[in-house]
């Protein structure tokens, strides 16, 4: 037996040792994620899923879905992304039919975006494309083992999402 100083050191290795494994596996899940996330993409653009002009439209429609009307910064919000961009896909959905401003009895300048009847078709017809896919992956993975990856993925972003820009 060492002394309570030599222990006391080899207790301190082992738990940086598992805060430097634990730190290596958390990176490795990011990376992995954001190369998930690439081919995702590229299967989307080869799908029509994602346009010429982004990924966007889907996402934004899918918010509208399950959320009923939203005004543009109330979306922007909920993406990493500026209400300028949101505000030009909107504008591009509109010029398509698919979306539409209305009044805003909260507020009378931020107009809310809610979907048209064309709007709710062309998404249902996105999301039944993108579950055909879907359906098609994961072969070797049960329910659990994809609900389990997905919980897992979204405390990770909610743990970035509520740090600062820089992380130190």
């Amino acid at each position: 037996m060492g002394t309570t100083r030599q222990r006391g050191r080899t207790a301190a290795r082992r738990v940086r040792h598992v805060v430097d494994t634990k730190a290596e596996a958390v990176a490795e899940l990011m990376l992995d994620v954001a190369q998930c996330f690439f081919r995702i993409r590229a299967v989307g653009q080869k799908t029509g899923l994602i346009t010429s002009w982004g990924g966007g439209a889907f996402g934004f429609m899918r918010s509208l879905v399950r959320l009923g009307p939203l005004t543009v910064p109330q979306i922007a919000q909920m993406r990493p992304t500026s209400r300028q961009r949101m505000q030009r896909l909107a504008d591009e959905l509109a010029a398509e039919g698919l979306v539409e401003l209305v009044d805003n009895p909260k507020h009378r300048r931020s107009k809310l975006v809610q979907l048209t009847p064309k709007g709710g078709t062309r998404y249902r017809e996105l999301n039944a494309r993108f579950l055909a896919i879907a359906a098609t992956l994961g072969a070797g993975l049960s329910e659990t083992d994809v609900c389990k990856a997905t919980e897992t993925v979204r405390r990770l972003s909610d743990e970035i999402k509520g740090r600062p820009e820089r992380l130190s």
